[in-house]
Formats: C-alpha cells, sequence, structure tokens
C-alpha cells in the first residue's frame, strides 16, 4: 500500500520520471509511509483509444471515486 496506476497519453521517460519521482515524494512525506510500500505504475494509452479504454470502463464507472474529474475538485 499504497499501488498508484497513472493512465494517460504517451510521454518521453524523463517527463515520466519527474512525475513518478514527484508522487513518490509526496506519498513518502504526506501519506506517511515507508518507501518498500509505494507502488507506482505507468500505463500509456494512445489519445484515439482514451474514450474505450479509459473514459467508460474507469473514469464513468467510478464517479464517486474520483477526487478530481475533468479538472475539477470533487472534495
Amino acid at each position: 500500500m499504497p499501488y498508484i496506476a497513472i493512465k494517460s497519453y504517451p510521454k518521453d521517460k524523463a517527463i515520466k520520471e519527474a512525475v513518478v519521482e514527484r508522487i513518490n515524494q509526496v506519498f513518502l512525506e504526506t501519506w506517511g509511509c515507508p518507501q518498500e510500500a509505494i507502488t507506482i505504475s505507468i500505463e500509456e494509452v494512445l489519445p484515439e483509444d482514451w474514450e474505450e479504454k479509459v473514459k467508460k470502463p474507469e473514469i464513468e464507472t467510478r464517479k464517486e471515486s474520483m477526487m478530481i474529474l475533468s479538472g475539477k475538485k470533487c472534495y
């Protein structure tokens, strides 16, 4: 715990590593868990596949658990 799964349009390796490092730090400092408890993955999804592979099956069916949805805070 925690497992953070990121789905996004393709980005270069340096950007993905920078994002993962920042998320990792947030979980270490704010969430308070040890490094060995953190797992982070990035799955790249092509823009033309986003609707069918991510939006419909994962976002639309889990709106109640979204913390930020389409840029708007839900908390």
